[in-house]
């Protein structure tokens, strides 16, 4: 066996290797949509090796040579697709499709070219690169790079320049007289070896990058509330306490909003839990709409919700907590799905020195029971004169 075949079965295994990888995931997690089509493309890059060993064996070489340059053609473009299936960027459908009709026309027509030809060779390798361009392009749409997708795109850059240098390398150490001979030939070798390693190393790191965002999905449903979609409690005391420690360091205001729904358990009784729960996920959705980007939502309890707002002092608060307050009692039937006006309450406490997230969020709960007192449906500031008795949590909702 030659060194270019060692490695070429090497190459074969690797990309059986990353195709059952990428199809656990999809068949793991069905809406994986990237890992699917990155496990087709693999599986196409595992075929390649196999038409490269049945290529000697031809005495017309050309339906094995261009199925070798339309699978492997097709597999750099469906590992695009699934990038971008990924990263959840527009899928480059049109783009791709003409790169790769006009490439598999380019390629019958220099089926019959000499070997030692450096046009050849060029017009080979060029649409591999431009996939590869194609690629390149799309994601840097990510707008949220972090190391490994910046390393993706280098490896994808390397990857391109990479085909463009192979003519030379052909023209230099010789690819063969004939396609059959290209496993014998000194520049397989080099090929097949340099190919091997940028194979292993962009599938390790795309699969790193979908591990890490599976993982980066699981923790976040585990601190998302799926009625309301916003922030279980667990995942607002983790985001919350992260982002009060930044502004307290930062010596910056900020400020904490507690909200309650007025009557929720008449809303249960009269009208049923399905009822309920609609009202939730509108209140939810108008928090929601009301936030700005930085603002830390949840629903910390039943029917009561908690707002961290990085940077704002209490009258800050105070616009945001009346805007949704009103907000939400304008809100026709239809919304609602009610034949009655639903509120809510709101207290408001700003981050004082040495404050924690219980402690303000006690204050502003504090407030929120004086809302509660003095009639509902308002929003109420826990200032520095406003006193609770007893306990700090309220003993039951009015």
């Amino acid at each position: 066996m030659s060194a270019a075949a060692f490695v070429l079965a090497i190459n074969l295994f690797v990309a059986a290797m990353f195709a059952t990888a990428f199809g656990v995931i999809a068949a793991y997690q069905r809406s994986a949509l990237g890992a699917r089509w990155l496990a087709f493309g693999y599986g196409l890059g595992a075929l390649n090796p196999l038409l490269e060993f049945i290529l000697p064996y031809q005495q017309d070489h050309r339906p094995v040579s261009f199925a070798i340059f339309a699978t492997f053609l097709l597999a750099l473009a469906a590992c695009i697709i699934g990038l971008a299936y990924h990263y959840r960027l527009k899928r480059p459908w049109l783009v791709l499709g003409l790169l790769l009709a006009a490439s598999l026309l380019l390629n019958l027509a220099i089926l019959d070219l000499p070997r030692d030809s450096l046009v050849r060779a060029v017009l080979y390798q060029a649409p591999y690169t431009l996939v590869q361009a194609v690629g390149i392009v799309v994601l840097l749409g990510n707008r949220h790079r972090r190391t490994l997708d910046l390393a993706l795109l280098v490896l994808l850059a390397v990857s391109s320049l990479h085909y463009l240098g192979k003519p030379l390398l052909a023209a230099w150490i010789g690819a063969g007289t004939v396609p059959q001979a290209y496993l014998s030939s000194s520049y397989a070798a080099y090929s097949q070896s340099l190919g091997a390693v940028l194979l292993i190393t962009n599938g390790l790191i795309v699969l790193l990058i979908i591990m890490r965002d599976m993982l980066a999905d699981m923790a976040a449903q585990s601190e998302t509330d799926t009625l309301s979609r916003l922030l279980n409690r667990r995942g607002f005391e983790e985001k919350g306490n992260k982002a009060l420690a930044t502004a307290a360091r930062a010596g910056q205001p900020a400020t904490m909003i507690v909200a309650d729904l007025d009557h929720f358990k008449q809303i249960n009784d009269t009208f049923g839990h399905a009822a309920g729960d609609r009202i939730i996920a509108v209140f939810a959705s108008v928090l929601r709409d009301s936030a700005a980007p930085d603002h830390i939502l949840g629903r910390i309890g039943g029917e009561e919700f908690a707002i961290f707002m990085p940077g704002a002092d209490l009258m800050a608060g105070r616009l945001y907590a009346e805007t949704a307050r009103s907000a939400f009692t304008s809100l026709p039937p239809a919304e609602t799905g009610l034949d009655r006006m639903v509120t809510a309450s709101f207290g408001i406490a700003a981050l004082r020195p040495g404050d924690t997230l219980s402690n303000l969020v006690r204050r502003a709960d504090i407030a929120l029971y004086q809302a509660k007192t003095e009639g509902r449906n308002r929003v109420c500031l826990a200032l520095e004169d406003v006193q609770r008795p007893g306990p700090s949590r309220r003993p039951g909702k009015p």
